[in-house]
């Protein structure tokens, strides 16, 4: 007999295919193969229960011919896409778009030998209610973006989004932002000193009592006084603390724990995880659940007694802290112990340490730790502490020593012992308002919220950045002026829809389709028709043209006027309060902006005034009435600066000029568009002896049929196709 087995990636088929016999054949659908069309006007049938309409996009089509063919050669087709409700979703669209009938669905957690035999024997039928479940949530997100994007393309700017779990993320960073702009700052003193035992060690102490600005006489009288001073050890406290292991990685913890100790964004790490998923390194990445199955904690045993001794091994079972956590798979751990290190790339193999010392270090025994405050005294002078610890016992840090926090270790003092002051010194400091949130630290305050799913932590705070309302500034999300704009325009309008409350309250509703409690029509209808009636009832209001007065010492810098705050493509800036009587304008720091710099010509398409403008990428000229009239073309000062000086070879009667394209800087000939000759690196000015091409610097391999390395025709890999 002869079997299809379809799954999702590539990747997958090179994995899953070595095992599995010869009667089986491995093909992938390559992620998703149908979805809503973009435009949201016959996306979903409201008034026929919410009936989405799926289109097989265009890149797709072969596939789906393909599987097709091959399904129709093969006695049965089995379904082994992702085990979670997305994957669900994708192996139904395959049965629909292809036809198949009676397909057989298999999941496994892990791509393994072991595993993917095992799941064979127990195959299924699709599970509707998991499908259903990520319809809906599919079908939720399209109606509440698409209706609420509108509104705020009308009221507020064209080209602007919302989205159900997107919009209550950049809420969450607001309400941060604008803690941190009403904060203020208090000064106040800290001291540290260093003091010497008799033996010659010297401990760094600080003052057990920080002094607000207004008693700087009080620190300065210390500071003389201290060296001089008899000081003592005081009291020394000892106390024991265990510090327990935490749980194998999910979803959330893993994303934070690479943010934090490797630097990576959600989005980054996660394909990292696929990466080392699909070769069968690790189990299944995108879950909430802490749990490790019965061979799993086998394994992990038989690991830390070889390596530790068995007194290091104790059994451990986890709970999560998630409220809306579905538990539907294993934790994240490597899908063999026995493999220390696994991975292709630096990167992979960073990220499986990590995976394997957290499995590992989650069922040893706890750490111990001696932590100790030993006090140093003086006459008429405040305590100077010092902090530190003592190891009793590793436990679990053995295994995961990154996740142990370095700790001063002291060593053992006696009271009354005399110590000697050698050094003190103040630092001025300011209370500081609480941090920004950064990408795990977010990802935590979602999980915590029970906004979102683990499948889509990463997606919410890309889209945030690629829709420029947040950007990154070291580690932290800064929320842009454009955020603030949409996000106090939703808050202000639609507060209940955003809400924590209404959000993890539709997470549940949604993990009820899945288990069979709710539907997916009732879940729909409750939603959208409530939420239309009210999108519909602000239709009203007025269009959000101004932001408010700007500050009363900004005035226009042309008039002497009072001036707004706007909104503009780039962000907010100050304008006069006349216009379009006046034209002044500041940036929203105040800084004046210069007007149009009019060059002296005629628009050919409108014979208005052709003016200077400043971009992206520079000067550039157009039309005076844009966006009316969109006429634009180069700055001859910007293209002089640009310009190679070399013919091109093309047309003979063009320079090649530096160009900014989407993909970056390129070069390219003057006379375009009637001439499109272009090229990837600056040419050097000499002719290709063999082709006729411009040569060019440093480059590697741009196609076409050249053997000559800096000819833009040249291209190793087809020349040896081609022998």
């Amino acid at each position: 007999m002869r079997h299809l087995v379809i799954v999702e990636s590539p990747t997958k088929v090179k994995t899953v295919g070595k095992y599995l016999g010869r009667e089986y054949d491995v093909v992938a659908s390559v992620g998703h193969i149908r979805d809503l069309p973009k435009s949201d006007k016959d996306a979903v049938d409201v008034e026929h229960d919410f009936k989405p309409k799926y289109v097989v996009s265009k890149e797709k089509e072969k596939v789906v011919d393909d599987i097709a063919k091959r399904a129709k050669k093969v006695d049965s087709v089995i379904l082994a896409t992702d085990p979670d409700r997305e994957g669900e979703a994708i192996a139904w669209h395959i049965q629909q778009a292809t036809g198949v009938k009676n397909p057989k669905r298999i999941i496994f957690h892990e791509i393994t030998e072991e595993a993917v035999l095992e799941a064979l024997k127990h195959p299924r039928s699709i599970n509707q209610e998991l499908r259903k479940s990520q319809e809906a949530r599919r079908v939720l997100d399209r109606l509440f973006g698409y209706t609420l994007s509108k509104l705020i393309w009308e009221k507020v700017r064209y080209g602007l989004s919302a989205g159900r779990v997107q919009s209550p993320a950049l809420r969450i960073l607001m309400e941060r932002e604008r803690e941190i702009q009403k904060f203020k700052p208090e000064t106040f003193w800290e001291l540290n000193g260093t003091f010497k035992r008799k033996d010659g060690s010297e401990h760094l102490a600080s003052c057990e009592v920080t002094f607000p600005e207004k008693e700087k006489d009080t620190v300065q009288d210390i500071l003389k006084r201290a060296p001089q001073e008899s000081w003592t050890v005081h009291a020394v406290q000892e106390r024991l603390q265990k510090r327990n292991p935490r749980a194998p990685f999910t979803t959330s913890t893993m994303q934070q724990a690479a943010n934090s100790m490797l630097g990576w964004s959600p989005s980054y790490t996660m394909r990292m995880a696929q990466k080392l998923y699909e070769a069968g390194h690790i189990t299944y990445m995108r879950t909430d659940s802490t749990s490790l199955s019965a061979s799993a904690h086998a394994m992990i045993k038989n690991r830390i007694t070889e390596t530790y001794g068995k007194q290091y091994y104790k059994r451990t079972i986890y709970k999560t802290k998630s409220k809306s956590a579905q538990e539907a798979h294993e934790a994240i751990r490597p899908s063999n112990i026995a493999n220390v290190f696994c991975g292709t790339t630096k990167q992979e193999k960073a990220l499986y340490e990590l995976i394997y010392n957290r499995t590992v270090a989650s069922q040893m025994i706890p750490a111990e730790f001696i932590r100790k405050v030993v006090s140093f005294a003086a006459h008429n002078i405040p305590h100077f502490l010092v902090r530190g610890v003592s190891v009793k016992e590793l436990g679990w840090c053995r295994a995961d020593e990154g996740s142990c926090a370095e700790e001063v270790i002291l060593p053992d003092f006696a009271e009354g012992e005399p110590m000697t002051c050698t050094q003190i010194q103040e630092v001025e400091k300011q209370t500081t308002p609480p941090p920004r949130y950064s990408e795990a630290g977010l990802v935590k305050e979602l999980e915590g919220r029970g906004i979102g799913r683990p499948s889509t932590y990463a997606s919410i705070i890309q889209t945030l950045i690629e829709r420029k309302y947040v950007e990154k500034e070291q580690r932290a999300l800064v929320p842009t002026d454009l955020g603030d704009v949409v996000s106090t325009f939703i808050e202000d309008n639609f507060e209940s829809y955003i809400s924590d409350s209404f959000t993890a309250t539709m997470e549940q509703t949604l993990d009820g389709i899945a288990e069979g409690k709710d539907t997916y029509e009732k879940t729909l209808s409750d939603f959208y028709f409530p939420f239309k009636k009210t999108v519909e009832g602000k239709k009203d209001i007025e269009k959000l043209t101004t932001l408010g007065p700007a500050p009363e010492n900004l005035t226009c810098p042309e008039c002497g006027a009072p001036m707004d705050r706007k909104l503009s493509k780039t962000g907010v800036f100050l304008s006069c309060s006349k216009f379009p009587d006046c034209k002044g304008a500041r940036t929203k720091d105040g800084e004046e902006i210069q007007p149009p710099k009019e060059i002296g010509k005629e628009c050919p398409k409108c014979g208005a005034p052709l003016v200077q403008r400043t971009g992206r990428y520079g000067n550039f000229i157009s039309c005076q009435s844009y966006p009316k009239c969109k006429y634009i073309e180069e700055d001859p000062e910007e293209k002089k600066k640009r310009d190679t000086g070399v013919t091109c070879t093309e047309c003979k009667k063009g320079t090649i000029i530096e160009r900014n394209g989407r993909y970056g800087p390129f070069y390219g000939c003057s006379e375009y568009p009637d001439c499109s000759y272009a090229m990837k690196a600056k040419p050097t000015g000499a002719v290709c002896p063999l082709c006729s091409a411009l040569m060019m610097e440093g480059t590697k391999t741009i196609p076409d049929r050249c053997s000559i390395k800096t000819c833009p025709m040249h291209n190793p890999h087809k020349m040896e196709k081609e022998g």
